[in-house]
């Protein structure tokens, strides 16, 4: 006989003793939205778990966890530039990183503050001024690198800033400095290990306002942007590069184009990872056998010379059309009688580009 699974919910009224109402006196410091938001997570959490969708919820830690309060529309005031928390009397002293669009009110407010100290606030709302830009009847192949962060089908090279390497030897010193604290939750430990995560967030921040700035260029000036599907959590595995790798961002550039493109009515096509774009002659289709990463410049049998990272960026042009366009293979196909080419077809617009079969 089969027997089924029935979930059922159990509420039990919790009485704290004395002490632990001394401990927990902290929660009635702030409004009761945030704490509600908190239990609404942790069901979203743990109706992901049931349906398979993700692992056991685990509890966060109260000193390294990042700190974060959620405050729904109930629960703050906007108006003309002030934000008024509840309980909070005067509106938070915040330096805007740009203002609101008129006439839009906020939904949520997610006050946070990180590792380095700094206290954020991130508004969600609908932001009309975002629309589709004008079409273009311009093309980009993208290949990414360590020398060259980013290399055009057109040629043009963007040098990698290596924000990570020019911060190395103070990122060492703070870290040599919080080694020698003893372990413990003493001041001076955790003034050292503040000065090392502001560190790490100058970085992250100077790499981020690049990788922004670039592909808001790459997304304004072209219609079609075609770029390669990278395992990078597989390419960092390379103890040599796996540095440069971190420090370039390739995953992170690679959401900002996604995302941008969404917006601004623009075509990613994402190629396989196994197409051979660095070994393939962009002239005469020929691939070469091996192709080391320390070769920079090869001559091809047809006399042909290319630069490695420009004509991997051609290559990647030339699948992203072929996808695009014929919905074709990335890939060369065997000739065989079984397996023909595809024929051209009624060009469609393509989001995220076929994988080999």
């Amino acid at each position: 006989m089969k027997t089924e699974c029935v979930k059922r919910a159990y509420r039990y009224r919790f009485h704290p003793t004395d002490e632990q109402a001394a401990e927990l006196s902290f929660l009635a410091e702030v409004s009761s939205v945030p704490l509600q938001q908190v239990l609404r997570h942790l069901e979203v959490g743990f109706t992901n778990f049931f349906e398979g969708r993700a692992k056991y919820p685990r509890f966060k830690s109260r000193k390294k966890s990042r700190r974060s309060a959620e405050y729904t529309r109930s629960a703050f005031r906007y108006r003309d530039g002030h934000l008024v928390l509840a309980k909070m009397a005067e509106p938070l002293a915040i330096v805007w990183s740009r203002a609101l669009p008129e006439g839009v009110q906020p939904s949520t407010v997610t006050v946070s503050q990180d590792a380095a100290g700094r206290w954020f606030v991130s508004m969600r709302c609908e932001d009309p001024t975002v629309t589709p830009l004008p079409r273009l009847d311009t093309v980009v192949g993208i290949d990414v690198g360590i020398t060259a962060l980013v290399t055009l089908s057109s040629g043009e090279k963007c040098t990698n800033p290596r924000h990570e390497r020019k911060d190395r030897a103070r990122l060492a010193k703070a870290q040599r400095a919080l080694s020698r604290k003893a372990s413990g939750d003493g001041a001076n430990r955790a003034k050292a290990r503040r000065k090392v995560a502001r560190v790490h967030a100058r970085i992250a921040d100077r790499r981020r306002d690049f990788l922004h700035k670039l592909t808001t260029r790459l997304v304004r000036d072209n219609q079609t942007l075609v770029i390669e599907d990278l395992a990078v959590r597989s390419m960092v595995k390379n103890r040599v590069l796996a540095r440069a790798i971190s420090d370039a961002g390739w995953r992170e550039m690679r959401i900002m184009l996604e995302y941008k493109s969404a917006w601004y009515g623009r075509d990613l096509v994402v190629i396989d990872r196994w197409f051979p774009s660095s070994k393939l002659c962009s002239a005469c289709g020929v691939i070469r056998e091996r192709l080391p990463l320390n070769v920079r410049t090869w001559t091809c049998d047809c006399g042909a010379v290319h630069d490695r990272d420009v004509n991997a960026a051609r290559n990647i042009l030339a699948a992203g059309l072929a996808v695009t366009v014929c919905g074709d293979g990335v890939r060369p196909q065997r000739s065989t009688p079984e397996r023909q080419r595809s024929m051209k077809q009624k060009a469609r617009p393509v989001r995220e580009g076929l994988l080999v079969p």
